[in-house]
């Protein structure tokens, strides 16, 4: 038995995917995100059965038009160059008005979730027929690691005595496993958006990823697609954390009037080099990322991590040629916890008032996400040096997955100790809690554990 094998033994009939009254909802922005990230399949059937390969996702478009620009495809083997148009629906192309707009005229793709209307074509204001095609359901769970419910209930499971029963050597054989599978899934989406980019900016949106804890990730992998790193390098240093602040949306004309006095200069110049790139990178309000800032401590408020990641491009180049270096990354997590800058030293927010001791940009639980996320497991053959990374207190998440599948954190806590640990109960929660809508009833994650 494999944690592969546990996988395709107890994965749901496809008649049990989902009720049919409550199907998922889909957020298109974050949609947009993966399909720029290249999280999807690269080859489809369009609605006319042409062969569609994706060779590259398209720029973000930060004006009127379509949502992607400069596209390549492929239409059975003939490539195309121009915009790319996605929707949650393919009948928002009438609705939304692009049948009529020229701005989408040169449009060679119509990517969408649903498509209900089958005999519909998508059509531009010049009467050419554009390609359709539909990104699947079980794709779109896969790309945005949505499992069929948000959380089980918080009690324990009917697995709870076969994990109970297993020997100590097999219950360590099955979270070494799951653990592994977790973090070759993360680093399979890592390699997808460096094929499609670069492997310089699939890091830069995996730290803005892990910068943005947990309410601001989607704004902040947003952010630096939108600002990719090698564009941002080719600017002047100084201009470069007013490019990433104006373009998040955080800077006004009269901002230095109701800052503190000691931050009012240091604004003032700010919105000047803004304005110098405002043309360039300004996005419309409703395009621009939803930054959320309820419940938030002040060393996590958005702005604040924001200025973490402006730090961090000012020494890019070492940062990125670091990161490629073995674990256990020592000189990489030095680098980056080092960052420092003479204004966030001191400050919380844009206007906050400053502070009598220094403040950390980036503090350990953020460094540790980062390489468990990212760098170790783009090293997996290296499983030493990954298994003896200590764990961070358990989260919320990681609390209600020993409830669930170990009666009690209590009882949990000998496979608390390390990072991995907590990563493969993680991804058994993902993988079996998650998917079962029987309450236990009918899942067969626990038959199953005693084949393990």
């Amino acid at each position: 038995m494999s944690y592969q094998r546990l996988l395709t033994l107890t994965a749901a009939s496809p008649e049990l995917l989902a009720e049919a009254d409550h199907p998922h909802s889909f957020d298109e922005i974050e949609v947009q995100s993966h399909w720029f990230a290249g999280h999807f399949p690269r080859e489809y059937l369009s609605n006319h059965g042409q062969k569609i390969t994706v060779i590259s996702p398209g720029e973000w478009n930060r004006g009127a038009g379509p949502d992607f620009l400069n596209a390549t495809i492929q239409i059975d083997g003939t490539r195309h160059h121009g915009p790319i148009e996605l929707d949650l629906d393919s009948r928002n192309w009438d609705l939304h008005g692009h049948r009529d707009s020229t701005h989408f005229n040169d449009v060679i793709l119509h990517v969408v979730l649903s498509d209900p209307a089958p005999t519909y074509f998508t059509r531009s204001s010049d009467h050419r027929d554009i390609p359709r095609i539909t990104l699947p359901e079980s794709d779109l769970n896969s790309a945005l690691r949505r499992p069929r419910l948000a959380q089980a209930l918080a009690r324990p499971g009917l697995c709870l005595r076969p994990l109970a029963d297993m020997s100590e050597k097999h219950l360590s054989a099955l979270l070494i496993e799951a653990a592994q599978h977790r973090a070759q899934l993360k680093a399979t989406r890592f390699q997808q958006n460096a094929r499609f980019h670069s492997h310089s900016q699939a890091l830069w949106e995996s730290l803005a990823d892990a910068l943005g804890f947990s309410s601001n990730r989607l704004p902040m992998r947003l952010l630096a697609q939108r600002i990719p790193i090698d564009k941002l390098l080719k600017h002047h240093p100084d201009d470069r954390p007013a490019i990433l602040f104006g373009t998040a949306g955080f800077l006004a004309p009269d901002l230095h009037e109701s800052a503190p006095p000691e931050s009012r200069q240091w604004l003032e110049e700010l919105w000047t080099r803004w304005w110098k790139q405002r043309l360039d990178y300004e996005f419309p309000p409703k395009r621009s990322p939803a930054w959320s800032t309820r419940a938030t401590r002040p060393g996590n408020h958005p702005q604040r991590r924001l200025a973490a990641l402006a730090a961090a491009a000012s020494i890019w180049p070492s940062l990125r040629t670091l990161a490629l270096q073995a674990p256990p990354f020592t000189q990489f997590s030095k680098t980056l916890t080092e960052l420092s800058d003479p204004f966030w030293d001191h400050h919380h927010t844009l206007q906050s008032k400053q502070t009598l001791k220094p403040i950390k940009l980036i503090g350990k639980s953020r460094l540790q996400e980062f390489l468990i996320n990212t760098l170790y497991p783009l090293h997996l053959s290296d499983w030493a040096s990954f298994s003896t990374l200590r764990a961070s207190s358990p989260n919320q998440k990681v609390k209600r997955a020993c409830e669930r599948l170990f009666g009690s954190l209590e009882k949990a806590k000998p496979y608390l100790k390390h990072a991995w640990q907590h990563q493969a109960i993680l991804q058994i929660y993902q993988d079996f809690c998650l998917q079962d809508l029987s309450d236990c009833e009918d899942c067969p994650f626990p038959e199953q554990l005693a084949q393990w």
